[in-house]
């Protein structure tokens, strides 16, 4: 089953020479799907036999003399996509009935792509967590350790593209859910810039989908190789034709330059807020010796990077914010009192959730009004560099922990635990500012774990990450098979 493992790149070219059909490529990644799902647990809905049409309608297509992006190449899509036929229940146990007829705007882009969606990915309980798991459809484990976590809320996709289920996957991500199991499975993915791809239909169950504005939340593209990125990133960018009709085209800038030697990197390893594992450390150490073998200016340190904790308490605020916006009057209330009763100084992650629970909409204001500063002055830093490289979280992979109360949940950094959620100040990183940022497997740790690490890029850049992701996959080894 050796095309499991074939980029999608490398199926087109199959496809369009005649190696391969449509239908066999089907075929046999369902064949993978039924012979080693079971121990990882990814795919939570099958669609067999719609992919079985839907790979022949792609083969009569190309009989034809039809060309599309993505015409017969077999693809997954996260649980949490409306998929017309299909269960969208984002792990909720009230939602397990429900039943979209309507298609997500970004898997209606799919098929008109061409591509032979499989089944859908597993995710975590309302996407709210750094693993996947839920009571309905039970744990993802990692391709690599079963007895570790794949990563959340995207941890489905990861653990299904690491293991030749398709070749391409599609995501979202606020707290790193794209990145984060794009790192604990070895594989690749892209937060795209804040709204470059429309989120319709990327909604809680029997939630109308509306083409609304995302506040921090984007939606992106998951793959074995960073031109895939690129090629799935095509296929979903640009405005929702809901809202400015189908003739209007958003054009992403080309990248910033072709070679490494053209690169200028800030490089980041250490945060204020919780220490960076040894592993993690080395890697992003390798991608930067890497870099500088190439011939790319790489400094880490610049008077120009916004203040690390300062950025990272704004995005807890409006992170948490938004998580608790529907809740009930009550649980507001006394959110707001226990916010009251913190120290003025105390300005630790914690304190930072908790104001962000118990935030007025004037007090929402004051705080983006500080986030538009650091975009402001991430401008200014990237006059200077192209590109951040730095961590994606402190750890790698970490063991199952399916303790309900996520908020006395620990992190275990080289021995030292830490608050769970602590570990997203890294993704918070690009996500407060909605900057892009590309995850690329930057090879393992000495206990044989995968290590990623993260390229952050200027705001509608995208190009500019993903080139760089490209030439560091040449110089690294990209994608490795855990089996």
């Amino acid at each position: 089953m050796e095309q499991n493992l074939w980029s999608a790149e490398r199926q087109l070219q199959a496809l369009t020479s005649g190696e391969v059909s449509s239908l066999e490529l089907t075929r046999s990644a369902i064949a993978a799907i039924e012979l080693f799902d079971d121990e990882i647990n990814a795919i939570c809905v099958r669609d067999f036999d719609r992919a079985m049409a839907a790979a022949k309608h792609a083969d009569r297509a190309r009989s034809r003399g039809e060309d599309r992006a993505l015409l017969g190449v077999p693809v997954t899509v996260k649980e949490s996509y409306n998929v017309a036929g299909m269960p969208t229940t984002w792990g909720m146990p009230e939602c397990r009935d429900f039943v979209p007829a309507d298609d997500a705007v970004q898997v209606t882009r799919l098929k008109e792509a061409g591509a032979v969606i499989l089944g859908k990915t597993n995710v975590p309980l309302g996407l709210q967590d750094i693993q996947s798991f839920n009571e309905i459809y039970g744990t993802t484990n990692n391709p690599w350790d079963r007895a570790r976590t794949s990563g959340g809320s995207s941890g489905g996709s990861a653990a299904a593209l690491a293991y030749g289920f398709g070749a391409l996957s599609i995501g979202s991500d606020i707290a790193g859910s794209l990145r984060t199991p794009a790192h604990f499975c070895g594989i690749f993915s892209h937060k795209p810039s804040l709204g470059l791809a429309p989120m319709r239909g990327m909604t809680p169950p029997a939630t109308p989908g509306l083409p609304v504005e995302s506040d921090l939340a984007v939606v992106g593209p998951m793959a074995r190789t960073a031109r895939d990125l690129s090629l799935l990133l095509d296929v979903m960018a640009g405005p929702d034709p809901l809202t400015y009709g189908v003739a209007h085209q958003l054009k992403m800038p080309i990248p910033r330059h072709d070679r490494l030697d053209q690169f200028r990197i800030l490089v980041l390893d250490e945060h204020p807020l919780i220490p960076t594992s040894s592993a993690v450390r080395v890697a992003v150490g390798n991608v930067a010796e890497t870099l500088i073998a190439g011939g790319a200016r790489v400094e880490r340190h610049s008077s120009l990077l916004p203040d690390l904790t300062d950025a990272a308490a704004l995005y807890m605020q409006l992170l948490f914010s938004g998580s608790v916006a529907r809740f009930p009057v009550a649980t507001y209330d006394e959110l707001r009192d226990r916010a009251a009763e913190l120290a003025d100084d105390d300005r630790s992650l914690g304190a930072a959730q908790l104001r962000g629970m118990a935030l007025s909409h004037g007090d929402w204001l004051v705080v983006n009004q500080r986030r538009e500063a650091h975009r402001a002055q991430w401008r200014r830093l990237f006059d200077d560099f192209d590109a951040v490289l730095c961590p994606v979280t402190p750890t790698t992979a970490f063991v199952h922990d399916h303790r309900p109360d996520l908020l006395n949940r620990r992190i275990d950094v080289d021995g030292a635990e830490y608050p769970y959620f602590d570990q997203l100040v890294w993704a918070g990183l690009a996500t407060m500012p909605g900057l892009p940022a590309t995850v690329l497997p930057a090879g393992q740790s000495v206990s044989g774990l995968p290590v990623g690490v993260q390229l952050i890029g200027p705001i509608f850049e995208d190009r500019s990450t993903l080139r760089l992701a490209e030439l560091l996959e040449d110089a690294l080894g990209g994608f490795r098979n855990p089996q």
